[in-house]
């Protein structure tokens, strides 16, 4: 038994997770390679190997001819019968080949062809292993910025989060541990290539499909994301048990589970609403916190107006315009909002043509969505 073949067939498959198979057929090719290299050919060589001891057998296939006219392919009557007593004119005889007789040129290149081999085999377990995280959340840790990129280390390989990828105002130091979004794993001659993400919307559903139990055995459900990374997420969700709150299940007890989200995204706002088929219930939710006086939404044509107590128009609409911007993105529809003094004076204004009455919202609802998820005050005189 070749006890140091083992040994280090052992080590490999343990720690570069390459299977021992993979590494007998290396070693099979390099004593080919190597053949070839000191004897000028190698179509007739053989080589097999033990997979239980390591022991193996290098021979090659050669004619047995009364006059030998090429060394690598034929043997002479005499020296066969040397071999098998029985042998023949005509017969192919398999003549042992002692890779010790193998010159230093010869061995180095089946040395070179076990290694390629392992480091071929090493990239595409990486590869295999970082490709089926892909879409996933993983942990990192910051190496340093390369221009005004930065290299994460994910474990067994880097991942290169890009400028554009990153969170304005974001600043990582090197050893911080943080998450990211694997965008995309590419197969390169060099190994692979891992695009990593703070920016996107899924980043912000994996940390709850993690955190969140009910979303992670689905009993809650995340209907839609929006997102502008580094200020605010809206997120609509949705529970299929009707014991359950969804938006209760997402925030946790006294916000824990939404604030540990909010701490990893760097302190980011997240409002999560309640989904509803409704389009008009759904956008009048996404508006949140403001109230709504009327919805009138249009499926076919995916556009909404939306009415608000005037001095509601400004927080209904946001910061910039953010509240509504999201809640676009988030519903689907482009939302026109007008306060009531601005629908009214619009040219053929008439509530019973294309509104709908909700109820305000009850006492205290906006309290409880400024504690938990993150609303801005409202500006000076909108809550008057």
């Amino acid at each position: 038994m070749n006890k140091e073949l083992m040994e280090a067939l052992d080590i490999l498959e343990k720690e570069k997770e390459i299977s021992k198979e993979t590494l007998f057929e290396a070693i099979e090719n390099s004593l080919i390679t190597a053949c070839k290299n000191h004897f000028g050919k190698s179509d007739n060589v053989k080589v097999e190997i033990d997979r239980k001891t390591c022991d193996f057998l290098c021979y090659a296939e050669k004619e047995v001819v009364e006059e030998v006219e090429d060394d690598c392919l034929q043997i002479s009557l005499d020296d066969a019968q040397k071999q098998k007593s029985d042998a023949q004119i005509g017969d192919i005889l398999n003549v042992e080949i002692k890779s010790k007789e193998f010159g230093r040129i010869a061995t180095q290149n089946a040395k070179n062809v076990i290694l390629q081999k392992i480091r071929e085999e090493e990239r595409s377990v990486i590869y295999n292993q970082y490709f089926e995280k892909e879409k996933d959340v993983v942990t990192g840790i910051v190496q340093r910025y390369v221009g005004k990129n930065i290299s994460i280390n994910l474990g067994k390989a880097d991942g290169i989060l890009n400028e554009s990828e990153q969170v304005k105002g974001e600043t990582f130091k090197p050893t911080e541990r943080i998450k990211v979004y694997i965008l995309e794993v590419k197969n390169t001659p060099k190994g692979p290539r891992i695009l990593v993400s703070r920016t996107h919307p899924e980043l912000v559903k994996r940390l709850f499909e993690a955190e969140v139990t009910e979303i992670k055995d689905g009993t809650v459900e995340i209907m839609s994301i929006a997102r502008e990374a580094g200020s605010r997420t809206k997120m609509a969700v949705r529970s299929v048990n009707p014991n359950v709150d969804a938006v209760g299940a997402c925030v946790g007890m006294n916000g824990d589970r939404v604030n540990s989200i909010v701490n990893e995204l760097r302190g980011e706002k997240i409002d999560i609403i309640n989904w509803d088929e409704n389009p008009g219930n759904l956008i009048q939710n996404a508006l949140s916190p403001a109230k709504i006086v009327a919805v009138f939404a249009d499926p076919d044509e995916k556009t909404a107006k939306v009415v608000v107590p005037d001095y509601q128009l400004s927080l209904a609409i946001g910061k910039e315009g953010q509240n509504a911007r999201l809640a676009a993105r988030l519903t689907g529809y482009k939302i026109d909002i007008k306060s009531e003094t601005q629908a009214k004076d619009a040219p053929g204004f008439r509530y019973e043509d294309y509104m709908d009455e909700y109820d305000e919202y009850e006492e205290g609802e906006y309290e409880e969505y400024e504690e938990y998820e993150g609303y801005e005050e409202a500006e000076d005189g909108d809550l008057e």
